[in-house]
């Protein structure tokens, strides 16, 4: 992504990667996608990864707890973020990360807590893309939901953001929001694929605001 990149990106994913692409083609300033790892096996965003020439990573929580008897949620959430941590990344970001990551994965993160082989650890910011207003619509679904609120008359708005991932799912502080309309009389077809755009934009400039935070541009 840059001929001398310095800022280093992981990037986690579910599926087809839309988001994913939007990064790639955004080619940040002194930026370089380092890893992406899914959750899912087949997702397209491996593919997406692998023709971009970006390493890749899969890790499943039932294969994991099938392969692993005596190993829990938490210890999941623990090698996730071993294999993150392995990148060196500076900022992680979440593009349609379908699993909601518990408390052992932030603080290993976060550094609040370190790997056996590490004696500093260093805080990575951890950012995640929701289709939502703040505080509205949390957890799976939320397009749908948004959709099928608007036409019982239960909301006039909904929108799209990113924000910094804390334990309490889709409550971080936002870092960017933007509103979408939802129009009168149209399919939820034709509202995801307005709010799809928004988020290929959003999700290139809350991931370049919040590198430029931790490791600006020289």
């Amino acid at each position: 992504m840059s001929s001398d990149p310095s800022r280093r990106i992981a990037v986690l994913i579910s599926g087809s990667g839309t988001n994913l692409q939007a990064l790639i083609d955004a080619k940040i300033p002194n930026s370089e996608i380092v890893l992406v790892l899914s959750n899912r096996k087949n997702a397209y965003g491996l593919v997406r990864a692998t023709n971009a020439s970006i390493p890749t990573a899969y890790l499943g929580l039932q294969p994991y707890l099938k392969n692993n008897p005596d190993k829990t949620r938490n210890d999941y959430d623990a090698e996730v973020a071993q294999i993150v941590l392995s990148a060196k990344p500076d900022i992680v970001v979440l593009a349609g990360w379908m699993h909601i990551l518990g408390e052992r994965f932030l603080e290993l993160v976060d550094g609040h807590k370190a790997l056996k082989d590490e004696e500093k650890p260093v805080p990575i910011p951890v950012i995640n893309l929701h289709p939502a207003l703040p505080g509205a619509f949390d957890g799976a679904n939320a397009v749908e939901r948004a959709y099928e609120a608007f036409q019982g008359g239960e909301i006039e708005r909904t929108g799209v953001m990113m924000h910094r991932v804390v334990k309490d799912v889709d409550r971080g502080e936002p870092i960017l929001v933007r509103e979408v309309e939802i129009r009168k009389g149209e399919e939820i077809e034709q509202f995801e694929a307005r709010l799809h755009a928004v988020e290929h934009e959003i999700i290139v400039a809350a991931t370049r605001r919040v590198l430029d935070q931790v490791k600006p541009c020289l």
